[in-house]
């Protein structure tokens, strides 16, 4: 199998970490890509046609792409139960899709500086995503941390990935303060081999 790969992205952090997690990094190769929105490598476009990153090759059927499905068919592949199949599995679901839309308003502030002309990048466009992800790291930090605490599975990796994208993109706006709780289980997890491997 092949994974198109960038090691700043970290829906693609999420998969590789997933991977270290069941103890299957080298089943997959990474092909390294450089793609932006605006300029899409052209192995990616004829791998996935949204041309986002990650998608993954198999040998035995169509290239997979969303992060989230890559992980829920690598999870059921190497049967890592990092997806319940009893109630738990809604909350292992909310809980990644609450990570992934934190990392997604975060990547999205990112382009809106980087791929528009500078007289055109929208400050209320790029204080609107930060309010979506102020929202899920307050959900995270009252709501979640009873399931945080609890068996590792894909949703930890989800909110792990987001959380690091935070400090490697967005340092100065500090998420942490005011969520002790969130910070502190972050600390922990951050050590775990398979993020510090990853680590972009």
């Amino acid at each position: 199998m092949k994974l198109y790969y960038s090691p700043a992205s970290p829906f693609v952090r999420k998969v590789v970490v997933l991977l270290h997690e069941l103890g299957k990094a080298d089943e997959v190769e990474l092909a390294t890509v450089t793609t932006t929105a605006l300029a899409s490598d052209p192995n990616l476009m004829a791998a996935n046609p949204l041309a986002r990153l990650p998608a993954l090759e198999r040998p035995e059927g169509v290239t997979l792409y969303d992060s989230r499905v890559i992980t829920a068919y690598l999870d059921d592949l190497f049967k890592g139960g990092m997806y319940p199949t009893d109630a738990r599995r809604w909350e292992t679901l909310t809980l990644e899709a609450t990570g992934d839309g934190i990392m997604d308003s975060a990547v999205s502030m990112v382009y809106e500086i980087r791929l528009r002309d500078p007289a055109q990048v929208s400050e209320p466009w790029i204080e609107a995503q930060w309010g979506k992800v102020e929202r899920g790291l307050d959900a995270l930090n009252t709501r979640w941390m009873s399931h945080l605490t609890g068996p590792v599975g894909a949703g930890h990796i989800s909110v792990a990935c987001a959380l690091g994208y935070l400090d490697f993109r967005h340092e100065a706006r500090d998420w942490r303060q005011g969520r002790a709780m969130l910070a502190a289980w972050y600390e922990g997890f951050s050590q775990r081999p398979s993020m510090v491997a990853t680590s972009p």
